[in-house]
């Protein structure tokens, strides 16, 4: 009897654990139909993860047109595949890769021993200059970047990742009410409104939406609260490397760049070339708008991104500096990575790189003439302020890594301050956090091309903030695990409370917020702790970019 009775006892809690561990969703009931997707062990006891793939968010995208909303299905629709990216350029830009059909999203949900409601969201918004870039599967090998499970999981919110369209398809534009451009912009929009009616199903608050983003991922999350088309949409937003006044971040001239596609695929440039370039095949048209992936200290890669947003008069109704009255309301937090700019310093500059290579003088004053476009005494203005420190022989480390703070101040940086200093200025209720990731790069003089001095590189921070020191151990050390369980933190308490000290997660150090008068930031890598904030980051070269340069005279 006794031992019958132990038995009854072990199925009941057997039972009872295998119940209260499997919380699910099951069938969702969307505005297109119903989906399912998969529910999947997560960590410890009592958690689940219920995860969509590929479910619809807007109808398949006719050519050089907003998106339009799904028409919807019959049916269950099984969302465990992802689907493939927008169509866009392979990494050689000799052919393409992804489809048109491409506007879909995924979703991460936490379960515990119930189901989750009034969870926060965060919606992912992917970088690659506008012109590649994809949250669908692998991105590279097996292993996939944007895998918003650590994230939920850690801090129990949801995630979203969605696909817009890039590249010609995403961003060609005339520059008149032919073809206005922005394309891949309201794919995001229409995925953050389509988040906004129907997450409430999966267990989310639609009134606590964050947007967050890295690169042009990050320049979107910024354009986004600036448009007036996102009133009420968005609580608040993300910026990692990219605001909307960076220098690449807005094409003035986009119609030279689509006459140079018209004339690749055989179209005319007169008011008939959009017209024209409506009919011609979209593997065509995307393999039109390559860019040149070099530079050199006369023309520096960051002038070739030319496939981005433009000022249409209607996402975008002015130049960004004079929306941010339309952000009042959001909350906001940005920053960049300690040396952002390597990665296109090395392709300007490739002596960087090679220890045994020296950096000529020359050089340096070269690419700031071409940075600064004003003539010779705006160059030499600005290369007496990036050389006051350097003494009468400067080392090739310090001319190196003056040549890397130059890109970055420029690319990432200032346009980053003053966006934080505008977005404070007009916030009325919300708060502005800045911050400086500085965990050295893991290549950092071991692999080439990275010199022993490289601290964090553009993209650096993407394997921290989507856990990858988690679900790879094997390839981190136990202090890139402290790095990335810090970020998640910050960010998943601020997209809960718009504080990032304050949520669900333990944080090592009070992050305070940004004013105008203030301006604290904080640095954010393994060894951070209350010395870690600081404030007024780089004051001498924002006040130089942002007050000096733009009143010297143009020659």
């Amino acid at each position: 009897m006794t031992v019958m009775k132990t038995l009854g006892i072990l199925v009941s809690a057997a039972l009872f654990l295998g119940s209260a561990s499997a919380a699910t969703l099951g069938v969702v009931y969307t505005e297109g139909g119903m989906v399912q997707g998969k529910n999947i062990n997560s960590d410890g006891l009592f958690r689940t993860m219920d995860v969509f793939k590929g479910i619809p968010f807007a109808d398949k995208p006719g050519k050089f047109e907003k998106p339009k909303r799904h028409p919807g299905w019959d049916g269950v629709l099984k969302a465990t595949k992802f689907k493939p990216r927008c169509m866009q350029l392979n990494l050689l830009q000799s052919d393409t890769r992804g489809q048109e059909d491409c506007l879909y999203l995924n979703i991460w949900v936490p379960q515990g021993s119930s189901v989750s409601t009034g969870l926060p969201v965060m919606v992912w918004i992917y970088g690659g200059g506008f012109q590649v870039g994809g949250s669908m599967g692998a991105n590279f090998l097996d292993n996939y970047l944007y895998d918003g499970e650590e994230i939920a999981n850690r801090g129990n919110v949801i995630v979203v990742t969605l696909g817009y369209r890039v590249g010609t398809l995403g961003f060609l534009s005339s520059g008149d009410a032919s073809g206005p451009g922005n394309y891949g912009l309201w794919d995001q929009h229409a995925a953050i409104a389509w988040v906004n009616r129907n997450i409430r199903a999966f267990g989310g608050d639609p009134n606590n939406l964050t947007i967050f983003g890295e690169s042009a991922g990050a320049v979107s999350s910024s354009f986004q609260t600036l448009s007036p088309h996102n009133k009420g949409l968005i609580r608040r937003a993300i910026s990692q490397s990219g605001v909307a006044l960076c220098p690449w971040a807005i094409n003035m001239n986009p119609r030279a760049f689509a006459e140079k596609v018209a004339e690749k695929v055989g179209c005319p440039k007169d008011d008939q070339m959009m017209a024209c370039l409506k009919l011609i095949d979209a593997k065509v048209l995307t393999l039109a708008g390559t860019t040149s992936m070099s530079g050199s200290p006369s023309t520096p890669m960051v002038d070739n991104l030319v496939l981005s947003p433009v000022i249409d008069g209607d996402f975008l109704p002015d130049h960004p500096g004079n929306l941010f009255h339309n952000a009042a309301d959001i909350d906001y937090l940005a920053g960049v990575n300690s040396m952002d700019a390597h990665l296109f310093t090395g392709q300007d500059i490739p002596n960087i790189n090679n220890p045994s290579e020296n950096v000529p003088v020359s050089d340096v004053k070269l690419l700031l003439g071409s940075l600064t476009k004003k003539g010779e005494a705006a160059t030499n203005n600005a290369f007496a302020e990036y050389t006051a420190d350097w003494g009468d022989e400067p080392s090739q480390k310090t001319i190196k890594k003056t040549v890397v703070m130059i890109e970055t101040d420029y690319i990432f940086l200032v346009p980053t301050q003053v966006a934080l200093y505008l977005h404070a200025s007009n916030a009325q209720s919300v708060r502005t956090y800045s911050y400086l990731f500085s965990e050295p790069s893991r290549m950092a003089g071991i692999v080439q091309p990275y010199p022993s001095w490289m601290e964090a590189d553009h993209a650096d921070d993407l394997q921290y903030v989507f856990g990858k020191p988690f679900t790879t151990p094997l390839a981190y050390w136990p202090s890139h695990r402290d790095v990335s369980r810090y970020l998640i933190a910050y960010w998943t308490n601020f997209a809960r409370t718009g504080d990032p000290n304050n949520g669900e997660s333990k944080v090592p150090v009070t992050w305070p917020a940004y004013t105008t008068s203030g301006q604290k930031y904080l640095e954010i890598n393994a060894n951070m702790n209350k010395n870690y904030v600081h404030e007024k980051m780089r004051v001498r070269f924002v006040n130089w970019w942002s007050n000096i340069f733009p009143s010297l005279p143009s020659v």
